[in-house]
């Protein structure tokens, strides 16, 4: 109370949206201000602390010196090109993922002018009323003024893994502990009551969460695996380049070359050669992917994860919410004196009716089946606010069932506060709302109410609910007979594919009357066999984890073709009679897990890694968190999902659709890929400008290129052209290949003799012309010029011929990359303007070339493409040449 009048909050109504916005002009927005970064300039000035770039810096300041104007303002140019593709990449980079950070906002349920709405947490204000549920983040600190049993999770504040108890009672005094009665803010609760309130007090940065927010700002995030193992191959490459650049200078310094020039060209190979651009591209390439990925509605919270996604050879789905809809009705009700209803009407509202041979039911003409919607709709955590559902779909399906046959009988009934909920979960298999005071007619009494698994809830009846002659409800005693016809009509109602509950009632646990069963139908998401049939194509198994029955999980699961006939299912008992080798053992070819708990799941999960299996694990409730966070790729429903389950997961699926991680996993594949013909690209390049460099140098042969040329040839490698390469079209048959292994290194030994191959024709043709062009062993500017847009050119070349490792350039497209066209023609413009504008001829040292020229040019630099699609179609006859012999060794083994 002194809460809420310090506050001036209103417990019943909430805010007004005016006074909502004379608060938030007070308090801001109720979340976190990102501090300022750093402005463009300073970003850019910061390039230039680069050692490599101070060296050139040097270098152009002795040119300075020794009165070589010209070298020092080429040098100086080709500085600030170099430096402002850099800072281009890397700003791309840091706003690709500000991008990422915007597409998972926390959202909040908050009771406003009088109406629950729910919306954005940022809006909150202190003084709102907020109610939550199972699963929901904590938006705001909060101190709670109604709750029963509530517990909150606050390991990601405290670091203390059991939920904490959090109780509406008076405040303590100051001097006391205080943090056992409110919640803190951006931490995820496990509540066991229906809507817990409460009222925000602060929010923001003025947060308790605020204070660890303001910590973290100071920490720079650490590289992904993929950036730290890009970072890696640099600084190798970077050793061998340097050793190599070494001893290029060596060899000059012995010819007694001019000490500068040699200087001048070692540090621009450096420059050229060290692959510094890898993890740069790396972080592009992930968040534009990422990015891609959100379009097709899978939000993908981390950046490893798309490398992940790639190597996925299992996916264990949840099957309420994923490979259903997650849209419950009741269709069927069997009342304890063998009573079958029909029920019409989808969607959470009254539409529809319950019939018994074509006649509505009523509560006077059918009273057991006015009590089996009694109990579904006491013993319930949900709420239907105009057609919108507030809390969990079969809770839904119950309160739409109550509203149908109770439409005007609730309207005469009160139920007071109940004093305990206790709502259904996996572990318990029950939800109860004990002593919930009943009010019918001026006639009080005090019951339990219970509904769940069928046989849970039928070992604590020891009556069943009937009716006498006069249609009055009257009570039997419970016979194994009749006991196991009810266990026998769950099942009939199971095999055809219904989730089936039980409902009863009683003074206590243990002494309930049986009321009925429910058949709720979840029908299969359209779309989901097709992709169960791919991912299976792909090497990709779907196994099938539920809590339900296993005639219910089998039939929905044959449906799917995740479980063939004949095939293997494990019950959650089954699970916990194996320690987790043994379980190991026997997992991998079960395709149904039934009656499975949190525990299960994140056995299950642990078990299939044990067998170097990468997990993804999929799941939209509180109960699978724990599973999630285990799995290599956790994977949440966006819908259906608690907040609890999207903090858990690493993605989220937008439209809870499991044919989404199919487009996800295409697309980590394709990425995986298209790094890999970056890597290709980069390193035949790198190689082919050290191995020119070094065999004149070796030879005593003037230097081909100049310190410009080089330069510039480094803008092409680590510029557009390259980077374009990170964003080719995910090749369609990607997602029938088996899933990559983790430990696959990026340089393979195809990859390597493709670099090779690629290096030593863009050396040789290189080498030929500057040969041909300098037969009067004189260097001209026309000699360099020849052999500087000539390996432009089989740079150009070399970039179509890695689109791709394995399929030619006429099967996936010459123009399915427009970005790649872009790139390709911005740089060739760039060319001719270096060779045939004035200005740039003085800095580059070039003179234009005839149309001849080009002509021969073009002609010799397309050999590299050539050499490259031949590489692809031989690399194609042995892989078919390697499957006919595995397919004639497995017949032979069969025969």
């Amino acid at each position: 109370t002194q809460v809420s009048q310090q506050l001036q909050a209103d417990l019943k109504w909430g805010l007004s949206e005016a006074e909502v916005a004379r608060r938030r002009k007070v308090h801001g927005f109720n979340e976190f201000q990102i501090k300022p970064d750093d402005p463009l300039w300073k970003k850019y000035i910061m390039q230039f602390k680069d050692p490599l770039i101070m060296l050139l810096l040097a270098s152009a300041v002795v040119s300075i010196v020794m009165k070589q104007y010209d070298d020092a303002l080429s040098i100086a140019i080709a500085i600030t090109i170099v430096v402002s593709v850099a800072f281009i990449q890397e700003y791309r980079s840091e706003r690709s993922l500000e991008e990422l950070n915007k597409l998972v906002p926390p959202s909040c349920t908050c009771m406003r002018g009088s109406k629950l709405e729910k919306f954005l947490a940022r809006n909150l204000v202190p003084g709102d009323n907020v109610h939550f549920s199972v699963g929901d983040r904590i938006p705001a600190d909060i101190r709670i003024y109604e709750s029963v049993d509530l517990l909150i999770d606050e390991s990601s504040f405290t670091g203390e893994t059991e939920p904490v108890n959090k109780v509406s009672d008076v405040m303590l005094p100051a001097s006391e502990d205080l943090s056992f009665y409110y919640s803190t803010s951006n931490i995820l609760n496990l509540i066991l009551e229906l809507f817990p309130q409460g009222i925000v007090i602060s929010t923001g940065e003025s947060s308790e969460f605020g204070e660890v927010f303001l910590m973290m700002q100071a920490e720079d995030p650490p590289k992904t695996p993929l950036q730290t193992s890009m970072g890696d191959l640099g600084k190798l490459l970077s050793f061998i380049s340097f050793c190599i650049i070494g001893v290029i200078m060596l060899l000059g310094w012995v010819q007694r070359r001019p000490l500068l020039d040699m200087f001048t060209i070692g540090v621009s190979l450096a420059v050229a050669a060290i692959p510094e651009g890898l993890p740069i591209v790396t972080t592009v390439t992930l968040a534009l992917g990422v990015m891609r990925m959100a379009k097709k509605k899978a939000i993908v919270k981390k950046l490893p994860i798309v490398e992940a996604l790639g190597c996925v050879n299992v996916i264990c789905s949840d099957k309420t919410g994923t490979l259903t809809k997650n849209e419950m009705t009741v269709t069927h009700i069997y009342t304890a004196d063998q009573t079958i209803a029909e029920v019409s009407g989808v969607g959470y509202n009254d539409n529809g009716d319950v019939t018994v041979y074509d006649q509505v039911v009523t509560p006077k003409s059918h009273p057991l089946i006015a009590a089996v919607a009694e109990i579904g709709a006491i013993c319930n955590n949900a709420q239907i606010e105009d057609e919108v559902l507030l809390g969990q779909p079969t809770e839904g399906a119950m309160i739409a069932l109550a509203m149908k046959v109770l439409s005007h009988y609730l309207y005469m009934c009160e139920y007071t506060k109940m004093s305990q909920l206790l709502p259904y979960t996996s572990t318990c298999d029950l939800a109860t709302a004990a002593n919930a005071h009943h009010v019918t007619m001026s006639i009080q009494r005090e019951t339990t109410y219970v509904k769940g698994a069928v046989e849970r809830v039928i070992s604590e009846c020891d009556t069943y609910l009937s009716t006498d002659e006069t249609n009055s409800t009257a009570l039997l005693p419970l016979t194994k007979a009749t006991m196991e016809n009810y266990l026998d009509q769950a099942k009939f109602m199971g095999n055809t594919g219904l989730r089936v509950l039980a409902l009863a009632s009683g003074a206590n646990m243990g002494n309930l009357t049986f009321a009925g069963l429910v058949g709720i139908l979840d029908p299969p998401r359209p779309g989901i066999k097709e992709a169960v049939r791919v991912l299976s194509a792909a090497d990709v198994s779907v196994k099938m984890i539920t809590g339900d029955a296993k005639e219910t999980a089998v039939s929905i699961a044959a449906r799917l073709g995740i479980y063939s006939k004949g095939g293997a299912v494990m019950s959650g008992s089954d699970i916990e009679g194996y320690d987790l080798t043994q379980l190991a053992d026997r997992i991998e070819n079960v395709e149904v897990f039934y009656r499975a708990s949190p525990k299960h799941k994140l056995k299950i999960v642990k078990a299939l890694q044990e067998r170097d299996l990468v997990v993804g694990m999929t799941g939209d409730g509180v109960n699978d968190a724990v599973a999630l966070r285990k799995a290599d790729v956790g994977i949440a429903m966006g819908k259906a999902g608690t907040d609890v389950c999207k903090e858990a997961a690493d993605m989220i699926l937008v439209d809870d659709d499991l044919s989404t991680i199919m487009a996800a996993i295409e697309e980590g594949k394709g990425i995986f890929y298209n790094i890999r013909n970056f890597v290709s690209f980069q390193l035949s390049t790198s190689i082919a400008a050290l191995t020119l460099v070094a065999l004149c140098t070796l030879f005593k042969l003037p230097n081909p290129l100049n310190a410009m040329q080089i330069l510039w040839i480094n803008i092409i490698m680590d510029g557009p052209p390259a980077q374009s390469l990170g964003v080719e079209p995910v090749d369609k048959d990607v997602i029938r290949r088996p899933p990559r292994r983790v430990k696959d290194p990026i340089v393979t030994k195809e990859l390597i003799g493709k670099v090779l191959l690629s290096a030593t024709v863009i050396v040789a043709g290189t080498l030929y012309i500057f040969w041909r062009e300098m037969r009067d062993n004189i260097i001209t500017p026309r000699d360099t010029t020849m052999t500087f847009t000539c390996f432009v050119l089989f740079d150009m070349f070399n970039a179509l011929g890695c689109r791709s490792q394995t399929k030619s350039i006429f099967k996936i497209g010459f123009f399915q990359n427009k970005m790649f066209l872009a790139a390709v023609g911005g740089s060739m413009l760039g060319q001719f303007l270096v060779i045939y504008f004035p200005p740039l001829q003085t800095v580059f040292q070039t003179e234009a070339l005839n149309f001849f020229d080009i002509v021969l040019l073009v002609s010799l630099s397309s050999s590299v493409f050539i050499v490259s699609e031949i590489w692809k179609q031989g690399l194609q006859y042995v892989e078919k040449r390697n499957r006919r012999s595995k397919r004639h060794h497995r017949h032979f083994t069969d025969f």
